[in-house]
């Protein structure tokens, strides 16, 4: 029987809006720190956000396609159309850095980006659900973390634009990636090619995840919760966390706190009945992300963003808390709107699906 869980639902919406909140401050150059990511080894909240998201597409899918699977269903048809699906989503996020190169100010085009691997991961866990066991999953977990550590550390320097992650991304997509280091004219992509690799790791340890979830195994989800973090911990101390780079300790420590943050939301809303908060950003995550980053490129592009928070924000709550203050105050109103856009959607029962 296929089950829609209102703490999946809510953990993918809260997850969501953090993701609208640590993308859009008023003021890029005055962000509270937990707000920013690492700029290269270590791990902020902020650098869970993604994982997070990740991890409960792995989540969703043993929840939607493992019980078709278990009762039969034609795996042929499961597979095309689960690669149709992430086909449109990958489609998206390039349509989405096409937009934002003809419209934002002195934009350039990228070609990964977040819906991308968003895509990536989920046809590659899809197709884990759809034709392996469990032990094969597991096996997959095992050979993307080690393997990918040995790749990274035969690739030479875990350094910024010349580890091997920023050398084959440059090599593959050119200048038509993130950054450009202006002294070297090397490139370097977050979500670039390789690193959806151990990303799939990160969806791969939501599917089992999910799995627990269905067999009702809250116990296992905090134990291997913690587990995970522990042995990520430890990792760190020889393969730093590293969100750019996606480091195999990286991957255990975000599935770690994302275990447990499931088993949470699990006992406190499924079981014990607290409103699932977050949920209406759930039922149309793809939706408010897109529709958010697309708000995004046409605020600047259009050029209304600076007379907005000036006026708006920066023009009275500056002099009187100071400019952090007045740039988390546009990111959380940005995050209300989108939460009131899909509330309305939600009661209309409108739901878009890639």
């Amino acid at each position: 029987m296929l089950r829609r869980l209102a703490s999946v639902d809510a953990l993918r919406g809260c997850t969501v809006a953090a993701m609208l909140l640590v993308n859009d401050p008023g003021d890029w150059d005055h962000v509270y720190s937990p707000l920013e990511h690492s700029v290269w080894n270590g791990c902020t909240p902020t650098d869970l956000v993604f994982p997070f998201f990740l991890f409960v597409v792995g989540v969703s899918i043993a929840l939607a396609i493992g019980p078709r699977v278990e009762q039969g269903a034609d795996k042929a048809a499961l597979t095309r159309a689960a690669l149709k699906r992430a086909l449109r989503i990958v489609v998206l996020g390039v349509l989405i850095n096409v937009l934002a190169w003809l419209i934002m100010p002195a934009a350039h085009l990228r070609f990964p980006g977040v819906l991308q691997r968003i895509g990536v991961c989920f046809a590659g866990a899809a197709l884990f659900a759809i034709h392996t066991r469990p032990r094969t999953q597991w096996l997959a977990i095992g050979l993307i973390l080690l393997g990918y550590w040995g790749l990274l550390v035969l690739g030479g320097s875990l350094e910024p634009w010349v580890n091997l992650v920023s050398r084959v991304d440059f090599a593959v997509f050119g200048r038509f990636v993130y950054q450009i280091d202006p002294v070297s004219g090397r490139g370097h992509d977050p979500e670039g090619l390789i690193g959806c690799i151990p990303s799939l790791a990160t969806s791969l340890l939501g599917l089992r995840a999910g799995q627990w979830l269905r067999d009702e195994k809250t116990r296992t989800l905090w134990l291997a919760g913690l587990l995970s973090l522990a042995l990520g911990l430890l990792w760190s101390l020889a393969f730093p966390f590293n969100k750019n780079l996606w480091t195999s300790s990286f991957v255990l420590w975000c599935a770690g706190w994302a275990m447990l943050a499931l088993a949470l939301f699990h006992v406190l809303i499924d079981q014990r009945g607290w409103p699932a908060i977050g949920r209406r950003f759930g039922v149309n995550a793809v939706a408010a992300y897109a529709g958010s980053e697309l708000m995004q490129i046409l605020l600047p592009g259009l050029r209304l963003q600076d007379p907005i928070y000036q006026h708006v924000f920066a023009g009275w709550i500056t002099p009187r808390a100071g400019p952090y203050v007045a740039s988390l105050a546009f990111a959380l109103v940005f995050v209300a709107v989108w939460w009131l856009i899909v509330y309305a959607m939600d009661r209309r029962h409108l739901y878009i699906k890639l």
